[in-house]
């Protein structure tokens, strides 16, 4: 599958790569600091931004709230994780108000879905894609249902087997959704170079037939950058005005310029990949006089010479006869003569124009 229909805009191979500005809970419940952030977004010309859809209530147990009341650091955590995810939770209100904010702005409104419920919210809302997280990759009855909504699924595959791929893929198919797009990886904040493995992208296209993306966690612009130049079709990348506002992500976050960076450099990759099929362009062609060898004449060379080897060198400019031509030239007579230094031309030969 060369490409799918995202609603935006196609994506994959034949298209610019689609970059979406993963703002998550980089607004830290604030809804002032989120419009901020998505008018950085436009303004950097990212394609979308993206939310996490999740409750207190969907995403983390009793038991898991309990363990985590105190951490040593204050700037990423300022309370119990009960009071972080209660503050960060995107409700449906705060949904529906971004969602206008952003079909306000011109830039596409999309969400990862962590539940049936916030599945059902996404619905309502008419979004053109769902977003699953690395995290539910092996979550199969979420898979099945989100799948069964008829929108088109991009799956995150970080921490999972290539067998668990198989095994999500597999489920979302068999539900009749054959709308895939997976993005390779890493769930590590941030990850070391040697784990990114950007050749997987290879292996999913291959494995899958599906177009296949980056999602990324590194720091800066080069990995996502390399991402495209490798065929990533859809690039998403945590975002934030500020990489030091407190918070969970911010700081792992890319800011205006570096999402400008990638939107405005991995478009000029793109278009720099072009065809595997080996073409000279017109411009190439037009060079080839100014660029290229001809047969220059080491002395003067008088009318009715036989031209052999010895009375030419091969130099600038290639309007004359070229190295891999001279062997037709050879042995002929000279119809007129040619000056020391000068170029020889089909037309100073005996009966030749050209070959």
């Amino acid at each position: 599958m060369n490409a799918i229909d995202l609603g935006p805009a196609m994506v994959g191979a034949e298209y610019e790569p689609f970059i979406v500005a993963e703002i998550g809970s980089n607004h830290n419940g604030d809804m002032d600091l989120c419009r901020e952030i998505i008018d950085a977004a436009v303004e950097a010309g990212a394609d979308a931004v993206k939310f996490q859809s999740w409750t207190e209530e969907t995403l983390i147990s009793e038991e898991e709230y309990q363990r985590n009341t105190e951490y040593a650091d204050k700037k990423k955590h300022f309370g119990t994780l009960r009071e972080m995810v209660r503050e960060y939770q995107f409700t449906p209100d705060q949904h529906r108000e971004i969602q206008q904010y952003c079909f306000d702005q011109g830039i596409t409104f999309c969400s990862s879905v962590f539940s049936e419920q916030e599945a059902d919210l996404l619905d309502d809302l008419g979004v053109p894609f769902y977003k699953i997280a690395s995290m539910d990759i092996n979550n199969l009855p979420l898979l099945e249902y989100v799948a069964g909504k008829g929108r088109p699924m991009v799956i995150s595959t970080g921490m999972a087997t290539l067998g668990e791929i198989e095994q999500a893929v597999k489920t979302v198919r068999a539900t009749g959704n054959g709308e895939i797009l997976l993005l390779h990886c890493v769930s590590v904040y941030p990850p070391d170079m040697n784990l990114m493995n950007l050749r997987n992208m290879d292996t999913l296209r291959q494995a899958f037939d599906v177009p296949v993306g980056f999602s990324d966690h590194t720091l800066g612009t080069s990995i996502p950058l390399a991402a495209i130049a490798r065929g990533a079709c859809f690039v998403e990348k945590h975002f934030t005005i500020d990489k030091d506002l407190p918070g969970w992500d911010h700081a792992i976050s890319s800011n205006p310029e570096e999402m400008s960076a990638i939107v405005q450099e991995g478009k000029k990759i793109d278009r720099a990949l072009g065809s595997t099929v080996r073409t000279v362009s017109q411009a190439e062609q037009d060079k080839r006089i100014q660029f290229r060898r001809s047969a220059i004449a080491r002395r003067s060379l008088s009318e009715g010479q036989v031209l052999s080897k010895e009375d030419v060198a091969f130099k600038r400019p290639g309007s004359g006869i070229a190295p891999d031509e001279f062997q037709y030239a050879e042995g002929k007579e000279l119809v007129e003569p040619v000056e020391e230094g000068h170029v020889v031309h089909w037309q100073h030969l005996n009966g030749t124009e050209s070959i």
